[in-house]
Formats: C-alpha cells, sequence, structure tokens
C-alpha cells in the first residue's frame, strides 16, 4: 500500500512538474509575442516620426516658388515653343523669332523693355517678326520675395484671357524698384489689371489668387538655369544671342535692320543708342546713369 501511494505521489509530482514545463513554455512564448509586438510598434513609431521631421524639414527649407513645382503644370492658353513654355506674340509665319527671357523684377529687362518696345511692336505689327516671351523668377532667388513668380502667373493668367502683350507691358511701365517685393502681392497684380481693357475679371482674379500657372513658371525658370544663360534679359534672334555681343552691340536700329533684311524688306538703318545692361539679380546702372553693355555686367546666376 505503501509503495503504491509513493508511486502516485511520484506521478502526481512529475503530472505537476510537466504541467508547469508547458505553462512556464506558453508564457515564454506569450512573452516572446509581446516583445515582438512591442519592438514592431516602436519601430514603426520611429519610422513614422523620422518621415514626419523629414517632411518638416524638406519643407521648411522651400520657397513658395520650390513648394509650387509639386503642383501641376498649366501652360497659358497657347503657349508655344518647346515644353509650351513660351507665350507668344506675332504671327506664326514671320521669318524672324526674337526669343526674350525676362523678369518682371529686373531693372535691366525693363531699360530693355523701354528701349526695344516700340521696334518689337512695329516688327511683330508689320508680320515680320514674331516673340517667344519666357518669364524668369531670377530676382526672388537673389533678393528674395515672391515678386517675379507671381507677376509671372499673373502674366499667364493675362495671356488665357487673350491680354498678355497689354499685361506684359504695364508690368514693365509700373515695375517697382528691385528690392520692393510689391508683385509679391496678388492685390497689387489685379490693380494694374485695371488699365488693360477687359482684363479685370473673376477669371483673371481667381487665376491670379490660385497661382494656376506656379508650377508652369517654376519649370520656365528651371529651363533658363538648364540652359546656362548668364542673366536677364537674354534676346536671342533665331537662336543667336545678339543682345551680350560687346564686339557688336546691339541697338533697336540693327534689330529692324536684321529683321526687315530677313523678310526681304531691305535694310532699315543701323543708327546707335544705349541699351541696358544684363541682370543677374542685382541692381544695374541708377536712372539717369548710362548702362553698361551686357557682356560686360552679364555673369552666372547666383542661387
Amino acid at each position: 500500500m505503501s509503495d503504491k501511494n509513493d508511486g502516485a505521489n511520484r506521478d502526481a509530482k512529475r503530472t505537476a512538474r510537466e504541467r508547469l514545463l508547458v505553462e512556464r513554455e506558453r508564457q515564454k512564448s506569450k512573452d516572446k509575442r509581446r516583445r515582438t509586438l512591442v519592438v514592431s510598434a516602436a519601430v514603426v513609431g520611429v519610422l513614422g516620426l523620422a518621415a514626419v521631421v523629414g517632411l518638416l524639414a524638406a519643407n521648411s527649407g522651400k520657397s513658395g516658388a520650390d513648394q509650387a513645382k509639386s503642383g501641376p503644370v498649366v501652360a497659358p492658353s497657347g503657349a508655344a515653343g518647346k515644353d509650351a513654355l513660351a507665350i507668344q506674340t506675332g504671327k506664326d509665319t514671320a521669318k524672324s523669332t526674337l526669343t526674350v527671357w525676362e523678369d518682371f523684377r529686373c531693372p535691366a529687362c525693363k531699360s530693355f523693355e523701354d528701349s526695344y518696345r516700340p521696334t518689337i511692336n512695329e516688327l511683330v505689327a508689320k508680320g515680320q517678326l514674331k516673340v517667344e516671351y519666357h518669364l524668369v523668377t531670377l530676382i526672388d532667388g537673389n533678393m528674395t520675395g515672391s515678386g517675379s513668380a507671381k507677376g509671372a502667373n499673373a502674366a499667364a493668367c493675362a495671356q488665357d484671357a487673350g491680354k498678355f502683350p497689354g499685361y506684359h507691358d504695364v508690368l514693365f511701365e509700373n515695375q517697382p524698384k528691385e528690392v520692393d517685393d510689391a508683385y509679391g502681392k496678388n492685390a497689387r497684380l489685379i490693380e494694374l489689371a485695371a488699365k488693360v481693357d477687359g482684363l479685370d475679371t473673376p477669371a483673371f482674379r481667381q487665376c491670379v489668387e490660385g497661382g494656376t500657372h506656379n508650377s508652369w513658371v517654376a519649370k520656365s525658370y528651371d529651363a533658363f538655369k538648364a540652359a546656362k544663360f548668364r542673366g536677364t534679359p537674354t534676346i536671342l534672334l533665331d537662336g543667336k544671342d545678339i543682345f551680350a555681343d560687346q564686339a557688336n552691340p546691339l541697338t533697336p536700329e540693327k534689330l529692324k535692320a536684321k529683321v526687315t533684311t530677313a523678310a526681304g524688306a531691305g535694310p532699315s538703318g543701323t543708327g546707335a543708342s544705349a541699351k541696358p545692361s544684363a541682370s543677374t539679380g542685382s541692381s544695374g546702372a541708377e536712372e539717369g546713369e548710362d548702362a553698361p553693355s551686357a557682356a560686360a555686367s552679364a555673369k552666372p546666376s547666383r542661387h
């Protein structure tokens, strides 16, 4: 009887030990799963936090124009040229093409427009010249602000309304000082639209205030940098840079002679006149001073 009891006790103890071992193994498995879940959650949390921090850090270093690049590229109505990055005036049948890279905040661009606008408009009206305008935001990068970009977007909005030439001229005629980012205010751009008959409409205002063409403007400036142009204005006649030639400075009369000759109308004089310097984002000659030649003053853009 005693032996049976001892055997039963041993069996009971063995069974208890086995149950304890099984329970311990089950607990170990449970603890291991718990640790795995905790570690996984921690890793996900760290990665998520890193992603958020990275996104904030990336955005903190971007200007408004840079961030606009992430939006859809909406070219203005009738955009021409490679990648539809030019706004064209004049007839497609014109024998000569003038390519103009300009910034609405650039003083040298204003000087060019003031000097050459009558000649260009005359040649366009005669059907001898078409002009492809490329809008640049060089001054925003060098002087800070957003006037170049917003002014370019507003000009593209004017193109949508079929009013680009008039509004383009108004922006240069009313150009603020280079350090004054007045064109960074949509209200000012809309105010100036009133100077162009029929432009100040709800559609134009919505386009300006919504930055409809911001990404297109940014893409245009990317093309300017990729081409390694030296400054603004950059002026090409049939693909040849005719504005920065120090040995043979351009004048309105020389431009007219080149275009009329190409059109078969014969040359029309080569009188000399002062011409503006090219801008790389810093002020050119002050009012009342003679501007240096483009070749002498143009330098690679600095960003």
